[in-house]
This record gives C-alpha cells, sequence and structure tokens, in this order.
C-alpha cells in the first residue's frame, strides 16, 4: 500500500509539473509542499528557493492579507482569476492572474493549490500602450490629428454600392451616435472607421483603436476603465482609454471577444457617459463616441450569446456592413492596378500589369483574406516577377494549389454548356460539309438540310 501511494504521488508530481501553466500548493501551515517549474518561472524564482519554506519567507511583499493562498487556507473559499502583484525575494516584481482553491480530504482541508498565469510582460505592453496614448494626447493638436492615417477616400473601390456607402458614412460622420461596423477579416474596418472619424466633428480630437481580442480578459477592464490606486496589489492611479479618447473617437474592434460582463459596463456607458475606474469610486464624464466592430454576422454573435442583445441595439443606431472583395467583381482588377502602381514606386519596378491567365484566376478565386490578402499576394508577385507582366508562376505557393480546382471548374462547366456544345458541334459540321462539297455553298446546304441563305449567314458568323 505504500508503494502504491509513493507511486500515486509520483505520477501525480510528474503530472504537475508537465502541465504549462504555473502551480503553487501549500499546506494548512503556509509551507509550500509542491512548487513546478512554470511557476518558478513565472515568479523569478529557483524551486529549491521556495520548496519546503514558508510562502511569506519566500515572498516578503505579500501578508497573510495579501496573499490569495494563505486567504484560502484559512477561509477554505476559492478564489478565481484574482490580480495579485508582489515582490520576491530578488527584489522583482511579479504580476499574476490566480485562481485559488482549496484542498480537501475527508472534509477537512489540508491545504491550497494555487494556478498561475503571469501577465506580467502582457501588463507592461498594456500600461505602455497607455502611456502612449496619454503621451499623444498631450501633443499638440496636429500631433493628435496624425493618430488617423486614413481617410474614406483611401478606401479605394469602382463599386456601386461600395460608393453609396462611403457617402452615407460621410453624412452620418457629423453625429455623436454609435456605429456598428460588420464585415470579415481584410475588409478594411479599422480603414473605414479611421475615415468616419475623419468626417466627424472630432476629427481634431483622439482617435484611439483597441481590438478586444488582443488583450487577455482580466486586463481588458482596466485598459477600457483605468484604475484607482490601490485597487489591487502594486496598483497606481491610471488613466484608461475612456478618458484617453475624450473629446474624440473609440474604436473597439472584434466586439464579441469582449466578456459579456464587461459588455453590460460599457452598456452603461453609452447610456450615460459616465466611467468608474477600477476599484474607484468616483464617477468620471467623457465625451467619446464609441464605434464598434465585429468580423462575424452580429446575429450569429447574438445567436452564441457572443453579444449582448441589449448592448447590440444600442450600438445599432447606425450600422455599416462591408462588402467582401468576391461580392465586388470589379474591384479586383482595379485594385490590383492600384496595387502595382503603389508596388512599382516601393520596389522601383515598372510591371505592367498582370496576365489574362492571372485575371481569370483572381475573378475566380474566393478571397477569404479580402483586399488584405489581394494586397500581399499583389505585393509577393512584384517582388518575385522578373518580367514586364505578373504571371502564374509569380503567385503565392498557397495560391497555386488553388488553380487547380478553379481550372476543374472551368473544364466541368465548359463540358455542361449546351450552347456552346451546340456551337462547337455546329461550327464542325459546316466546315465538314464544305470540305466534302470542295466549297459549294448549295451542295453544302443540302447536305446540312438547310436554306442556302442560312448556310451563307452561318459561315459569315464563323469567319467574322
Amino acid at each position: 500500500m505504500g508503494q502504491l501511494t509513493a507511486l500515486t504521488q509520483e505520477v501525480l508530481a510528474a503530472i504537475l509539473k508537465s502541465i504549462d501553466e504555473g502551480i503553487h500548493v501549500v499546506n494548512t501551515e503556509g509551507k509550500t509542499i509542491f512548487y513546478n517549474e512554470v511557476a518558478a518561472k513565472h515568479d523569478g524564482m529557483e524551486i529549491k528557493e521556495v520548496l519546503g519554506k514558508h510562502l511569506l519567507a519566500a515572498f516578503p511583499s505579500l501578508t497573510e492579507e495579501s496573499s490569495t493562498l494563505l486567504k484560502v487556507v484559512e477561509t477554505g473559499k476559492p478564489i478565481f482569476n484574482q490580480t495579485q502583484v508582489y515582490v520576491n525575494v530578488h527584489g522583482t516584481r511579479i504580476d499574476t492572474i490566480n485562481t485559488t482553491l482549496p484542498i480537501f480530504v475527508n472534509k477537512e482541508i489540508i491545504g491550497a493549490v494555487e494556478i498561475a498565469k503571469d501577465y506580467s510582460r502582457m501588463k507592461l505592453l498594456a500600461e505602455r500602450l497607455l502611456d502612449l496614448q496619454k503621451g499623444l494626447k498631450k501633443g499638440s493638436r496636429k500631433r493628435v490629428k496624425k493618430q488617423v492615417n486614413y481617410t474614406l477616400n483611401d478606401l479605394k473601390t469602382v463599386n456601386a454600392s461600395f460608393l453609396n456607402m462611403k457617402d452615407e458614412a460621410r453624412k452620418l460622420a457629423k453625429s455623436d451616435s454609435p456605429i456598428l461596423v460588420y464585415g470579415e477579416s481584410g475588409t478594411g474596418k479599422e480603414l473605414f472607421v479611421q475615415g468616419i472619424h475623419h468626417e466627424s466633428l472630432r476629427a481634431t480630437g483622439p482617435f484611439i483603436a483597441q481590438n478586444c481580442a488582443a488583450i487577455p480578459e482580466t486586463l481588458l477592464e482596466s485598459i477600457l476603465f483605468g484604475t484607482a490606486k490601490g485597487s489591487y496589489t502594486g496598483a497606481v492611479e491610471r488613466k484608461g482609454l475612456f478618458e484617453l479618447a475624450d473629446g474624440g473617437t473609440l474604436f473597439l474592434d472584434e466586439l464579441h471577444a469582449m466578456p459579456i460582463e464587461l459588455q453590460a459596463k460599457l452598456l452603461r456607458v453609452l447610456e450615460d457617459g459616465i466611467i468608474r475606474r477600477v476599484g474607484g469610486a468616483e464617477n468620471i464624464v467623457v465625451n467619446v463616441r464609441v464605434i464598434a466592430a465585429v468580423n462575424i454576422h452580429p446575429g450569429k454573435a447574438l445567436k452564441e450569446q457572443k453579444l449582448r442583445s441589449d448592448l447590440y441595439y444600442r450600438l445599432n443606431v447606425f450600422t455599416f456592413s462591408l462588402i467582401p472583395l468576391r461580392e465586388r467583381k470589379e474591384d479586383i482588377l482595379f485594385l490590383s492596378d492600384y496595387f502595382i502602381s503603389l508596388f512599382n514606386k516601393q520596389l522601383q519596378k515598372n510591371i505592367q500589369g498582370i496576365e489574362k491567365n492571372v485575371e481569370a484566376f483572381f475573378g475566380d478565386y474566393y478571397w477569404p483574406g479580402n483586399v488584405r490578402e489581394l494586397k500581399h499576394t499583389i505585393e509577393y508577385m512584384m517582388n518575385v516577377c522578373e518580367k514586364e507582366w505578373l504571371g502564374i508562376e509569380d503567385l503565392p505557393v498557397m495560391l497555386k494549389q488553388q488553380l487547380a480546382p478553379v481550372r476543374d471548374k472551368h473544364q466541368e462547366s465548359e463540358s455542361l454548356s449546351l450552347r456552346k456544345n451546340m456551337e462547337k458541334l455546329e461550327k464542325a459540321l459546316i466546315l465538314n460539309a464544305m470540305e466534302q462539297t470542295e466549297g459549294n455553298i448549295n451542295q453544302a446546304a443540302k447536305l446540312l438540310e438547310i436554306p442556302r441563305q442560312t448556310l451563307q449567314y452561318k459561315l459569315k458568323k464563323i469567319s467574322t
């Protein structure tokens, strides 16, 4: 039995060591009884510096009140996704998000286990972003305007529906009402939104963009609303994006990636224009126009409960649905020529255009990455092309793999085309009859059993 217990402990230890998250276990006395390599890496420590030692000895900046492990040992209640900032024995500041659970055996608590994720680097990057935005806002008016790099004129198109959408965007830009933009990846959502900001009465104010999927859920709230001093261990007073965007536009991309609970707070800001920093009690009034974007259909986002219905209807005052490239065929060659001209200047080349077979392929290709994919495709081809015209051989490898299905589709559609096959058969019969009669139209017409005048008409059509 003792051997089995030892084996079980050994297997358990091996499993815990292999987990790609920090695992820290203490007993009821606060001594560490398990500490894996990931946790040690997060904490900037060696395993031997922590294992077997009391938690407060290894991390002297913590106290019995601030340590999530010691708190769970004392209360027996779990703590989920708790931000914790502390300093290790080497004086290095550590920032983690912890889930801490009590360990019970026969209904008696014997310790606590903490699963930690290292957000020190992520938080540092997020704070640098905020500092950068803050610095931009403090700069001159001219500098603030440079935050918008694009206007609606930069959204190139000859598609009538898209041109009408741009005209509508110019009109609605003057309003302060929120906007919801739907578009597949690569359709130019941020470019479109920047264009709206540029046309708005807020054009001289800040434009701040934040992708909701790029920041961990636990940090997104503090990024948006800021933090109050002491809201958690080590927290400093810091403005969020709403305050930094005051007087301007805040663009929230991939809104459906925002946690549902946070969407409720966003709705309240849209309703009353008041925010409250994380951990703070003061109400702060902000004057911000919110433009949100999703890359899945709003109906699908609602059905899958990725988007709150009340938030959707609040944002849905003005809605734009950006047309995918495959649905505006006329833009494919138009944009190809535009990008060729652009890269000719950048690469100092003199490419004249694309060959006919490439044109045909571009017209049939699905373009899942939309305009962004087309631009990158042209850029690649321009770099490798050694002729004056971009050819099939210059296509990226991934697109070359799509050539066979497109060709097969053409062959299949041609073989099933009744009109084309009838034309081919008719032409072959007429030429055969003319050959047999050595060009005698009267005799050929008799062979074909059609009037002479009809044959003359068809011969004329074949020769043109």
